[in-house]
């Protein structure tokens, strides 16, 4: 087999460490998987325990989808491997191995992968998730719209199919995880996020 596979579940590994969880015990702060919206990740966070806790947050799960990805293009992987260990940090995030299977949405993560396999589909991305907050004031709404940026974006400017088709299943995993997040905008009951100083 060829080493480079090996890259695969080291990314899902990785993508198992919790930033939320980790950030919150060392800040001795609820678990947030018991307390708000009840998921680890950085929005939770926020809520629970302000925005150095959300941002640190925010930090390590972006962090655990780049380096794994930097790590496959550092070792020249080919585009399928590429694909799979991003998917699988992808995955880990979602459902990790070392917190009971108990992860994220996945929002942070999937922003780090993608600037990990390719910046500029990243920027753009970016762009749109920030385009969508400041207007809307919705985080789900802006991080929804943007992940249909992630597929789209690589199938223009990096057109390789094993990338586009693992961008297409974060992608849809990403609406599957934020299905109650849909549900509430669509009944007007979803939060806005409040750019003030609490």
């Amino acid at each position: 087999m060829n080493p480079d596979y090996l890259l695969i579940p080291a990314g899902y590994l990785l993508g198992s460490i919790s930033a939320a969880i980790i950030v919150c015990r060392l800040m001795r702060l609820p678990d947030p998987r018991t307390e708000g919206s009840r998921n680890p990740g950085a929005t939770n966070v926020a809520r629970i325990g302000g925005k150095k806790a959300a941002a640190l947050t925010l930090l390590g799960d972006m962090l655990k989808g780049v380096v794994p990805v930097l790590a496959a293009h550092a070792l020249h992987a080919a585009p399928v491997v590429l694909a799979g260990t991003a998917l699988a940090a992808f995955l880990g995030h979602l459902y990790p191995v070392f917190f009971r299977f108990q992860g994220g949405k996945g929002v942070a993560t999937a922003l780090g992968v993608t600037f990990g396999l390719y910046w500029p589909v990243g920027l753009l991305v970016s762009g749109v998730w920030l385009f969508m907050a400041v207007v809307f004031r919705y985080s789900s709404l802006a991080a929804l719209t943007a992940s249909l940026v992630i597929p789209a974006g690589f199938a223009w400017l990096w057109p390789e199919p094993p990338l586009v088709i693992a961008m297409g299943i974060m992608t849809a995993l990403l609406y599957w995880r934020h299905r109650s997040n849909i549900a509430n905008l669509l009944s007007g009951r979803e939060d806005r996020i409040s750019f003030g100083n609490k």
